[in-house]
């Protein structure tokens, strides 16, 4: 169980996040909706780390998830990723097995056929020596997928992970998620997409600074509820 206590998040004395307490379960895909600006990236920062928390605790069954940050894989939005870096898509997801080898060490096979796993999962595997940067919106997105599964993690958090994709890396994505699920792990996806795949999650949370909601599709997406977190009333789909 991946558990945030009362977690407050202060920006130069302002609050980005108050009082937030959710739970999220193994098994279930989790989305994270809200407003721009409602703190969903800040959510995940703090739960890394990369934010500093005001007030309130983040645990991983009972113990400090800053301890575990080893069981968590992160995909960021894609404009924080520099894509003229030159690296090929096979040493990207390769990245995610530096913690099973020491430094300038040279991959084990097992590390190697890991990463090959991965890439086919994504349908990659054929693009392996190509610079990340010569791949389409959509491939470079499912290579960092491919880096998520090749580090084996138990948490894995993805920052927008569909914005600008095409209709095969959405399939692609969502498919893969459902294979995670049935292991067992925890899933927590920020999305902005309010379309018919948000039927796809089983719970979200409805954020805007603070909770406003958490429960299944049907329960969080009312009117009340969106009227709270956006300001105005339902409209984009039939919760």
């Amino acid at each position: 169980m991946l558990e945030v206590r009362n977690l407050t998040v202060k920006y130069r004395g302002c609050c980005a996040l108050t009082e937030v307490s959710l739970a999220l379960k193994p098994g279930e895909l989790v989305g994270l909706v809200g407003p721009n600006g409602a703190g969903k990236s800040t959510l995940i920062k703090a739960m890394l780390g990369l934010v500093e928390a005001h007030s309130g605790a983040i645990c991983y069954n009972c113990q400090p998830l800053k301890e575990q940050l080893h069981r968590i894989a992160y995909v960021p939005q894609r404009s924080q990723i520099d894509w003229n870096y030159p690296i090929t898509v096979q040493n990207v997801v390769m990245l995610a097995r530096t913690r099973q080898r020491k430094w300038l060490q040279r991959p084990t096979r097992q590390s190697r056929e890991v990463v090959k796993q991965a890439l086919m999962q994504v349908d990659l595997w054929e693009l392996r020596d190509r610079p990340i940067g010569e791949l389409s919106g959509g491939q470079q997105q499912r290579a960092f997928l491919a880096r998520s599964l090749a580090q084996q993690a138990d948490i894995l958090f993805f920052d927008e992970p569909f914005n600008g994709v095409d209709r095969k890396t959405q399939n692609i994505m969502f498919d893969i998620f459902e294979q995670l699920k049935r292991e067992n792990k925890t899933l927590l996806v920020i999305s902005h997409d309010l379309s018919e795949t948000i039927h796809c999650y089983d719970k979200l949370l409805l954020l805007n600074r603070q909770l406003v909601a958490i429960g299944t599709p049907k329960q969080v997406l009312t009117a009340t509820n969106f009227q709270r977190a956006y300001g105005h009333h339902l409209n984009l789909i039939s919760a």
